[in-house]
């Protein structure tokens, strides 16, 4: 029997305009999280849907370089994003997405001791329902990790989205959202409060990255703050996944993956979920530091 991860989610391709260029790169949250754990070195099953286009064929290629064993089947055409890269390397976004799934079927030697689900493909129907009930279905054995990602351009961030935002939340026990991924979603309150309230449903630790000014953790043992290496960016496309694959990798190295092992992972201290985000961290600066959702290697690290 293999221990992996699973991944649950998007791909897509990334077509990056900065000023008059435009280059294609191979994406999608969900994908870049699974490509860039297993350039860690980690085993990870990707359950995604792409089609067998010409940007399907570069999604298989870079799921095929990282190791990637890929399930899910076809779909009609391959999701796209625009991403228009502005001066100081962030990105705005402009999706044509399609998103579904008919389900998550593993091989026989093979468990997972961890699933991760994130961004669109946790909200966005028909695919959602899908991701939900495989997650759920795996929480007896595996430990759930969760990206909210939000795309409001997509999505919206109304009761609706945040009804299956606190849905997956309910299922996690590590939660990652950025800042501004909770100011979208309870623009009501401060990220900080939001964190909170999403702690109090139940994961060990809400991960709440803040761009350049660091990182926090809200965990039962207190909250951390983590600063981030600095770096020069280059664009920003792909960070928040490579510091969850990161945030993964970093608990696999600590024996903390599988459903027997919450209870420690409930109980990890402070310091240690310093060292397991300042990892996540320095991971996320090499992606943010070259273009496209480019994770760096275990040996970069």
């Amino acid at each position: 029997m293999r221990d992996v991860a699973l991944v649950v989610g998007e791909s897509l391709i990334d077509v990056m305009v900065r000023g008059e260029e435009r280059q294609e790169y191979a994406g999608g949250s969900a994908a870049n999280v699974a490509v860039a754990l297993a350039r860690l070195g980690r085993p990870v099953v990707l359950a995604t849907r792409y089609a067998d286009d010409a940007h399907g064929r570069l999604l298989a290629e870079q799921h095929a370089a990282a190791g990637l064993t890929v399930i899910g089947g076809r779909s009609a055409r391959t999701s796209t994003a625009l991403a228009r890269i502005g001066a100081d390397g962030s990105a705005s976004y402009q999706f044509e997405i399609v998103w579904d799934l008919d389900g998550v079927e593993l091989s026989p030697d093979t468990r997972p001791v961890a699933v991760h689900a994130c961004s669109l493909g946790t909200v966005l129907q028909p695919g959602a329902d899908a991701v939900v009930s495989a997650v759920g279905a795996l929480r007896e054995s595996a430990m759930v990790s969760y990206d909210v990602n939000t795309r409001p351009s997509i999505t919206g961030t109304g009761p609706d989205v945040v009804a299956r935002v606190e849905a997956m939340v309910d299922l996690a026990d590590v939660v990652k959202a950025s800042d501004e991924d909770l100011t979208a979603l309870y623009p009501e309150r401060s990220w900080r409060d939001s964190a909170g309230a999403l702690l109090a449903r139940g994961p060990a630790a809400v991960v709440v990255t803040r761009g350049g000014e660091g990182a926090t953790v809200l965990a039962s043992s207190g909250v951390v703050d983590v600063a981030v290496p600095p770096v020069e960016v280059v664009d920003t496309i792909g960070a928040g996944d490579t510091f969850g694959a990161a945030t993964l990798h970093a608990l696999w190295s600590r024996d903390l993956l599988g459903a027997d092992r919450r209870p420690v992972l409930a109980a990890l201290s402070s310091d240690e979920w310093h060292e397991v985000v300042a990892y996540a961290a320095r991971a996320a600066a090499v992606t943010v530091s070259r273009p496209g959702a480019d994770p760096p290697y275990a040996h970069e690290l």
